[in-house]
């Protein structure tokens, strides 16, 4: 998604252009536009023509119109959002108030305005337009002296930083020599992915390399991070996984990205996060049940206490009509980011989003047990069945 306007008013009143560049763009469109929503573009609309002898004739015209929304569609096999509403603005081709469906397409830009665009809305655009939010999965491909490093999105690859280092060669009586050049590559090497990978968000990271090159710098940064306690780099050693490549230039990417290995691997990266947090939700509803709950009241009564450690919440109740419900989500979400606690938004669209909506839609793993919330949910339960 490409953002090409944005003023937006610290009351949250404001407007966003957008131009949607793919189908996970149409998504977050989807996501973003409610009912009550003022949506700007161009469209075609059908209008007629009587001449002075009577007879009418029909024309296609294409032309720019406001609507207020009141319905949403979204056809996820054309990759089309229908947004029917009345028009609320001045047209030679269509009255005021009139009824009009806009088609928001791929490559088409369109203008949102909203009476309040609150945090999640906002979030969601800057994750849109981002497309390093997106890249779950990295890649250094590197050869002795050059190396990139590269983050992968589901539609594209973005080269952030190439290191070029010469290295003097390895011969009899300037081992030394060669050795330091290394080590200095390879301390830029690993700067480099300190500085542009974000293991918050990248689930992977591809070291690719011919012969043994990726296994030495493999070991050099695990070397360097324990000698200076880089917790972020031993917390997330697991996500390296080591793989061959024909050189260190990065139409090598292709191949590695082929590889049955790394295809495993990148599967299970996208939404591997709301899949193991589900994952952990269930494990601690059976282990640990007065840690787990599901449920707005519960969860709002544990978030009440500061206790939620992740928040699970479907991005389907940001799309409610009732205003007044969107806003107690939203509140919800703020509030547990800013008592320090992990919120994990699922797409209603995945296996995991599907299965949390089966759970109201809404679940938290907790910090500490809640026992008296796990009583109150059973004498609930249980004046339910009286």
């Amino acid at each position: 998604m490409k953002l090409l306007h944005k003023n937006v008013d610290k009351d949250g009143e404001g407007c966003v252009a957008l131009l949607p560049e793919e189908s996970e763009d149409m998504w977050h469109a989807y996501n973003l536009i409610a009912k009550g929503d003022c949506v700007r573009a161009s469209t075609i609309r059908k209008v007629q023509n009587e001449s002075a002898t009577g007879s009418s004739t029909s024309n296609r015209v294409r032309t720019t119109l406001t609507i207020r929304v009141e319905n949403i569609d979204f056809d996820t096999q054309a990759c089309v959002l229908r947004l029917k509403g009345r028009n609320i603005e001045e047209n030679q081709y269509v009255k005021m108030g009139a009824y009009h469906t806009l088609d928001l397409e791929i490559n088409r830009k369109f203008t949102l305005t909203k009476p309040e665009w609150d945090s999640v809305s906002l979030e969601r655009v800057d994750i849109a337009c981002d497309p390093t939010q997106n890249a779950d999965v990295a890649a250094v491909i590197m050869q002795e002296g050059l190396a990139h490093i590269c983050l992968i999105t589901s539609s594209m690859t973005l080269i952030r930083a190439k290191i070029d280092q010469v290295i003097p060669r390895k011969r009899k009586g300037n081992v030394k020599q060669h050795e330091k050049g290394l080590s200095r590559f390879f301390e830029s090497v690993m700067q480099g992915i300190l500085r542009h990978v974000n293991f918050d968000i990248v689930k992977c990271v591809l070291l690719a390399s011919p012969g043994f090159v990726r296994d030495q710098f493999y070991e050099y940064m695990f070397q360097e991070a324990l000698k200076t306690d880089n917790k972020l780099l031993m917390d997330n050693k697991s996500k390296f996984l080591l793989i061959h490549s024909s050189s260190g230039f990065k139409h090598s990417l292709k191949e590695i990205l082929m590889d049955p290995a790394v295809m495993a691997k990148m599967a299970d990266t996208k939404a591997l996060g709301e899949v193991r947090a589900l994952e952990a939700f269930y494990t601690m509803l059976q282990t640990e049940s007065s840690k787990a709950f599901y449920g707005i009241n519960h969860v709002e009564k544990a978030n009440e206490a500061q206790a939620i450690e992740t928040l699970l919440i479907s991005d389907n109740l940001f799309r409610c009509s009732d205003v007044q419900q969107r806003k107690r989500y939203v509140s919800l979400v703020d509030s547990v980011k800013e008592f320090g606690g992990d919120v994990k938004i699922f797409s209603s669209l995945h296996v995991s989003g599907e299965q949390l909506t089966q759970l109201t839609g809404v679940a938290a793993l907790l910090r500490f047990p809640m026992p008296d919330l796990e009583d109150e949910e059973n004498v609930s339960d249980s004046e339910t069945e009286i």
